[in-house]
C-alpha cells in the first residue's frame, strides 16, 4: 500500500461488520402481512435449501460510506473497531484495497469482530445482527491529520459515551463539518442524549420515517419534518423518500428530487441509503452546493442496488459524471414550495 498522506478530506465513524448473504430461494420462503408488518416465513423445524452464501466483507454504514468517498476521489479515513480475529484482518485489508485509511481502526484483543448473517429474499434482505462490545474510545488525531468533514453513522448501543468524546473533539476543532446519519440506536438514544451532535450538524440525513422518530414533525407534512429537525440544530437537512425521491432544506432553500432511473430491476437493496447519503456529503465537499449534492446523490444510489452488497456499485466521479450527462430531461431538482 501506498504511503498516507496527513492531509484526510473525510473521517468515517461507525461499526464495521462482515456480511454473509444468504441467498434464499423464492418457492422455499413467503411474505406474509401481519400487525401492518412485512414478515419473512419459512418451514418451522425443517431443512430449509439456499442458492448460494455471498461473503462482503468491510460494510456497515459508515464503512460503507468510508469506501464511497474514497471511490469518489476523497482523502478517506476511518475510525471503527475490529477484533483480533481473522475477520477483523480481512476487513482491514479490504478497506486498504478501497483506498480508504486505516490508521485510526482500533483491534481489540480477546474480542471477536461483528459478523451478521443476511437473509436475502428477492431484492430485499432481513439481517441478523450482533454487535460487539468493544471499549470505545476517541483516537488522537493530530494538528496534521485533522479532517474538513467528519460522517457519523450506526454504532453499537454499548457506545454512548463515546459520542460524548466526538462531541467534546468536534467543540475543540470548530472548523471542520459534521454530517450525521443516525443508526437505529443512537435514534433509540433521543434528542436530548445526544443534542451537542445535533445541534453541531452541518448535514442531517435520514429516511422520512426517521424524520418522525427524530424530530417528531407530521409524518405527511414534509415542511413539518424540515421545522422540526431544524429546530434541533442542523443547517442542512436531507431526507430520503424512497419512491419518492428526496428533500433537502437548508433553511432558506427547499428542494425536491427524483429518482435516477433504475437500468434494470434491482439486485440488492443493501446499502442504498448510504450511497445516497455520502455521496450528498462529498458532493459538498466537493464544493457543490445543495442542488448539485441531490443530482449526485441518486446516481450513486441507484448503482448500488444493481450489486450485490453496499458496496460493488459504488462510482467514481467520472463514472456518477457520465451518468449525469445522459440523465433524462427530467431529471433535476424542484422547488419544494412551488
Amino acid at each position: 500500500m501506498e504511503e498516507l498522506s496527513d492531509s484526510i478530506d473525510v473521517i468515517s465513524i461507525g461499526d464495521i461488520v462482515t456480511d454473509a448473504f444468504i441467498k434464499l430461494i423464492e418457492d422455499q420462503a413467503q411474505i406474509i402481512e401481519k400487525d401492518d408488518k412485512r414478515l419473512i416465513a419459512m418451514e418451522f423445524g425443517s431443512k430449509i435449501p439456499y442458492d448460494h452464501v455471498q461473503i462482503v466483507e468491510a460494510v456497515g454504514n459508515a464503512a460503507n460510506a468510508a469506501v464511497s468517498f474514497a471511490r469518489l476521489g476523497l482523502n478517506s479515513a476511518f475510525v471503527t473497531n475490529v477484533g483480533n480475529d481473522s475477520y477483523g484482518r480481512d476487513m482491514i485489508e479490504s478497506l486498504n484495497e478501497n483506498e480508504v485509511d486505516t490508521r485510526f481502526i482500533k483491534i481489540n484483543h480477546n474480542k471477536k469482530s461483528n459478523y451478521h448473517y443476511v437473509l436475502w429474499y428477492k431484492d430485499e434482505r432481513t439481517i441478523l445482527i450482533k454487535h460487539e462490545e468493544y471499549d470505545y474510545h476517541w483516537p488522537h488525531i493530530t494538528p496534521k491529520e485533522l479532517p474538513r468533514w467528519v460522517y457519523f453513522s450506526s454504532i453499537s448501543e454499548h457506545a454512548m459515551d463515546y459520542h460524548d468524546q466526538i462531541a467534546d473533539w468536534l467543540d475543540d476543532n470548530i472548523d471542520i463539518k459534521f454530517a450525521f446519519q443516525p443508526g437505529t440506536f443512537q435514534m433509540e438514544a433521543g434528542v436530548h442524549r445526544l443534542h451537542r451532535l445535533y445541534k453541531r450538524c452541518e448535514v442531517l440525513i435520514l429516511n422520512r420515517e426517521e424524520a418522525v422518530i427524530v424530530g417528531g414533525g407530521n409524518h405527511e407534512d414534509i415542511n413539518d419534518l424540515f421545522d422540526k429537525l431544524h429546530e434541533i440544530g442542523p443547517r442542512t437537512v436531507v431526507i430520503t423518500d424512497g419512491p419518492s425521491g428526496a428533500y433537502a432544506s437548508n433553511g432558506s432553500v427547499r428542494l425536491k428530487m427524483p429518482l435516477y432511473p433504475d437500468p434494470a430491476p434491482p439486485t440488492d437493496r443493501t446499502g442504498a441509503g448510504d450511497a445516497f447519503a455520502s455521496t450528498f456529503v462529498a458532493a459538498l465537499a466537493k464544493g457543490q452546493d445543495i442542488e448539485g449534492a441531490l443530482m449526485w446523490a441518486p446516481i450513486n444510489s441507484m448503482s448500488v442496488v444493481q450489486s450485490v452488497g453496499a458496496q460493488a456499485g459504488l462510482l467514481s466521479e467520472y463514472q456518477l459524471q457520465s451518468f449525469l450527462r445522459k440523465a433524462p430531461n427530467w431529471y433535476h431538482t424542484s422547488n419544494l414550495n412551488n
